[in-house]
């Protein structure tokens, strides 16, 4: 397929993507546990209404989530993009390589050594969390690096295994820290950690702001170098690309946005591993396309599993990472038998 039909694509893609997430965009704001109306909803969001009960669930509940719930979706999805194209293997994601592991557990930590309380979450508190959780996610980075490269070179069935075991040390280490809080903090601890943005607030979305406009137009500007990346170390050598050094920028940026991520909805798995998989299929292999489409297909994910999550299960809620879960644990068997098959035949 020529570069003419491959970009047309994308755009009619991208745009019925859009317009799908606007869908489920309506559906999360008209509904919930309180009724409202879809005309009560607009006229309040417009503000053609000021009923004080309706500005309250719009504004103060609804709107914070539905947000948090987009550029969540958008960081896991474009860094799913990015990790897949760094390491070269179609099976890393924030999660399964451990790095949303990492980034938990630092938080976690420091919830309870400074913090003590998680219900006191200043704009300083929510800053020092994503310093401490962009720490640990470097961390484990690092220690995915160094011990799943042989020979120099970064090995992708090492990868996984290595992933696999920090995602295991990690999660291990975190269960141990919050038993260690008072029972209230722990409960919602661990609801935190399961993927949940029902608690949401305009603190949170103005903490993950900067990261968004910063480092995803970067991570996009850098689409032809994964690209690139993507061919044989010696051809990237000889087209005068340091690849070490290019992988290192990609690797740093996509940390910061899995720290913000982590930071304000916890560690939702397989959004990573999913979008950019139903990304190449739907606009091809080029990274211009992928990365953009795969943030699209990521808000797509999260918004319906929210939805899905707070109203089929109503009047308990069920966090997203859960209902995400329960889609992307058979996809990522089913991927896995795929790529047995692909290495034995």
């Amino acid at each position: 397929m020529s570069n003419r039909k491959l970009s047309t694509r994308f755009y009619i893609v991208g745009i019925a993507g859009l317009v799908f997430a606007l869908v489920i965009f309506y559906f999360s704001l008209t509904s919930g546990t309180y009724p409202l109306t879809t005309r009560e909803t607009f006229r309040t969001l417009f503000g053609i209404d000021h009923i004080p009960n309706h500005e309250l669930v719009i504004f103060s509940f609804r709107m914070p989530r539905i947000v948090i719930g987009v550029l969540v979706g958008l960081t896991l999805g474009i860094v799913g993009a990015v990790l897949q194209g760094v390491t070269k293997n179609n099976l890393a994601d924030p999660g399964i390589l451990g790095i949303q592991s990492a980034v938990g557990l630092a938080v976690v930590l420091y919830m309870f050594v400074i913090q003590g309380n998680m219900k006191e979450m200043s704009s300083l508190a929510i800053v020092g969390m994503s310093v401490w959780g962009w720490i640990g996610g470097m961390v484990a980075a690092l220690l995915l690096f160094v011990l799943a490269s042989y020979r120099g070179e970064l090995d992708p069935k090492r990868l996984i295994l290595v992933g696999i075991a920090l995602n295991s040390g990690f999660g291990a280490l975190t269960l141990f820290i919050s038993l260690k809080m008072n029972p209230q903090d722990f409960e919602m601890a661990t609801v935190w950690l399961s993927g949940s943005i029902y608690s949401a607030s305009w603190q949170q979305v103005l903490s993950m702001l900067p990261w968004v406009i910063v480092v995803i137009p970067y991570l996009i500007w850098k689409a032809s170098i994964l690209n690139v990346l993507q061919l044989h170390e010696v051809t990237v050598a000889g087209l005068g690309i340091r690849a070490n050094r290019q992988r290192v920028l990609l690797l740093v940026g996509a940390v910061g946005l899995i720290s913000a991520s982590v930071i304000v909805s916890g560690s939702i798995a397989f959004v990573g591993l999913l979008a950019p998989h139903i990304s190449r299929r739907l606009v091809g292999i080029h990274h211009q396309h992928i990365i953009p489409m795969s943030g699209i297909v990521g808000v797509i994910l999260v918004l319906t599993g929210d939805w899905i999550g707070k109203t089929i299960f109503a009047p308990a809620e069920l966090p997203v990472g859960i209902v995400i879960s329960i889609i992307g644990v058979p996809y990522f068997i089913y991927l896995l038998i795929r790529n047995s098959r692909k290495v034995a035949g």
